[in-house]
């Protein structure tokens, strides 16, 4: 792992490495969706054979309930111990960031109420190409039937058993055996075999995040999830724990970028000793690539500076093993945080509670992670009474009279 001083050269190289479109994801992402979107079945049938080895033609992609419940009787109890402490750790958090229904009087006669209101129908896009990843079933499926969503739709190119066990405890009667650009496609325009779906939400490759953002014309989507990002900011700390933690989210693909920001040149090569150590121990795996060519080591002159770059990074992750409480106050962008050296980033990828389907790329500068919130909508309701209307009708008029809305004026003064 490399060890780098932080200039403007380094930062700018970074940030642009990390903005820089991939044509090729783009292109391929896009023939895959309009083939699906014009020829519906038999090309979502033909890209899912070509590209994930599936034949779909004779048995259909959806996988029947009583796989699910087979599947639950062939997993380990410890692993359904571990995912229902995940689900009702995430399930207490999302009953949390639920919007409330409200209703407040601005003025005699003019009454403004909020209704939340969940959305009819979900995709939830489960990576399953180099692991399966069943802690984002959980992330997923979990908050949406917290915000009361009535048809979670579970798409995966090869479910093994873990998953199909996880979706059956967390309730999921829906899953298709589809993954990639093409299942992406099929739920936002809908085929014979798949109903379309308003909303699809999960991480994915550089093909399905091309995807979802080729459809979010016609679909709502969560955000672009792409590549892993992690940054560790630290002065001082445990070495191995940090290296740990780097190589935890490098390993999730050779795109991944991990990264220890400090202003500790020792503290910089005892984490290098260290990452290369723990991965001669650890077995062969995408986090070797990804750390020599998408990770670094980066000394800052100062730790404000070392915090600036943080917050044009915008990471995914965050770790602050030191002592946080003064350097959070100047977090301004980051996915999810980990405050104090116990907070293991793997804790919350799986069991805390909080969401791990964030915002990367920088999205973090916008927005937060995937919370229940993400599956409602609120609508307001204007009651206005016949006092309401004529404290505000003079207010009302004068306005459209500005902006030359002359129709506008007409439906208040019509009302006189």
């Amino acid at each position: 792992m490399r060890i780098l001083k932080l200039t403007p050269q380094v930062e700018k190289k970074l940030l642009a490495a990390r903005q820089a479109h991939d044509s090729e994801a783009e292109r391929a992402a896009r023939e895959i969706v309009a083939d699906v979107r014009a020829r519906r079945d038999a090309a979502l049938f033909e890209w899912a054979e070509k590209l994930d080895q599936a034949k779909l033609r004779t048995k259909g992609p959806w996988i029947p309930g009583s796989q699910l419940r087979a599947a639950a009787g062939r997993v380990s109890p410890a692993l359904l111990r571990a995912v229902r402490q995940s689900a009702r750790n995430i399930r207490i958090v999302a009953e949390k960031q639920l919007p409330q229904s409200w209703r407040v009087q601005v003025e005699p006669g003019v009454e403004i109420q909020q209704r939340v209101i969940p959305i009819v129908s979900v995709g939830c896009y489960i990576p399953g190409g180099n692991a399966w990843l069943i802690s984002t079933l959980v992330m997923t499926a979990i908050p949406a039937r917290v915000a009361g969503v009535p048809r979670i739709v579970v798409v995966c190119p090869r479910p093994n058993d873990a998953l199909l066990a996880v979706a059956h405890e967390a309730g999921v009667t829906e899953i298709a055996r589809i993954g990639g650009a093409q299942a992406i496609a099929a739920l936002a325009y809908g085929t014979r075999s798949i109903p379309r779906v308003e909303k699809i939400v999960g991480p994915g490759n550089k093909y399905v995040t091309a995807a979802k953002q080729l459809v979010s014309a016609d679909c709502a989507i969560d955000l672009p999830a792409g590549p892993t990002e992690a940054i560790v900011l630290a002065e001082r700390g445990n070495a191995r724990w940090i290296a740990a933690d780097l190589l935890a989210q490098a390993e999730h693909a050779e795109d991944a970028a991990s990264f220890l920001v400090t202003t500790s040149l020792k503290l910089a090569e005892e984490v290098q000793r260290e990452v290369a150590w723990q991965l001669r121990e650890l077995p062969v795996s995408a986090a070797r690539v990804s750390l020599e060519l998408a990770g670094a080591i980066l000394v800052a002159d100062s730790l404000n500076h070392a915090i600036e770059f943080v917050n044009r990074y915008a990471p995914e992750h965050l770790s602050l093993p030191g002592d946080s409480n003064q350097v959070m106050k100047k977090i301004r962008s980051a996915g999810t945080v980990f405050s104090g050296p116990w907070g293991a980033q793997p804790l919350g990828d799986y069991i805390a509670g909080s969401n791990h389907v964030l915002p990367t790329a920088g999205w973090a500068r916008r927005r937060g992670g995937l919370s229940a919130a993400d599956f409602v909508k609120c609508i307001s309701v204007q009651t206005i009474s016949r006092g309401g209307f004529a404290r505000l009708a003079d207010g009302a008029e004068i306005m459209a009279e500005a902006e030359g809305l002359l129709a506008h004026r007409n439906a208040v003064r019509i009302r006189r």
